[in-house]
């Protein structure tokens, strides 16, 4: 039986020379790889008390959505500024080279709500960390954070400190 790591393509020297870039379609193109993928992100949450699922685009979609479904929890979107219809809150955060913002719909998590952040990497951990900031802003409590992989040497799970936090394969390099 192949491992979740067996499905993820390698690719040296990408985007620059000495960084190995882990493509995570190669997981979403194989349906052993996907099925494996989103059972280890369910199965990592056990029988943990939460409310609902929240995921970035477009990733966190892809791997939250099902987790969401398997489990009978609803799924609130965290998206790139100006993509959410209603009245939103949002967050900068630094990226390598500048900044972005995110925004989430300001009724999309309720005070008191436990909830759970999934999405495909954690890298240097900026948008999982603006992403707690703003559930945190409504009133939510982030209870889990569940990756499908992990960079550790970009040290992302520094910034997550506090929190209790799952990645499925964990790479050592970046």
């Amino acid at each position: 039986m192949k491992r979740l790591e067996d499905y993820v393509r390698s690719i040296p020297d990408f985007p620059e020379p000495g960084i190995i870039f882990r493509d995570v379609t190669t997981i979403l193109q194989d349906a052993d790889g996907l099925e494996l993928a989103i059972n280890q992100l369910r199965d990592s949450l056990g029988d943990l008390d939460f409310d609902v699922v929240v995921g970035p685009e477009s990733r966190g979609f892809i791997f939250g959505v099902p987790v969401a479904y398997l489990l009978h929890k609803g799924f609130v979107p965290v998206r790139k500024k100006g993509k959410l219809p209603c009245e939103t809150v949002s967050m900068e955060y630094d990226l390598e080279y500048g900044n972005a913002v995110i925004e989430m719909h300001k009724d999309s998590i309720k005070p008191g709500q436990k909830v759970v952040i999934i999405d495909d990497l954690i890298a240097t951990g900026g948008t999982t960390e603006a992403i707690i900031r703003l559930i945190e802003s409504l009133g939510g409590e982030v209870v889990k954070i569940c990756f499908v992989m992990e960079l550790a040497g970009l040290k992302g799970r520094e910034k997550l400190a506090g929190y209790e936090v799952y990645s499925a394969i964990t790479y050592e390099g970046h």
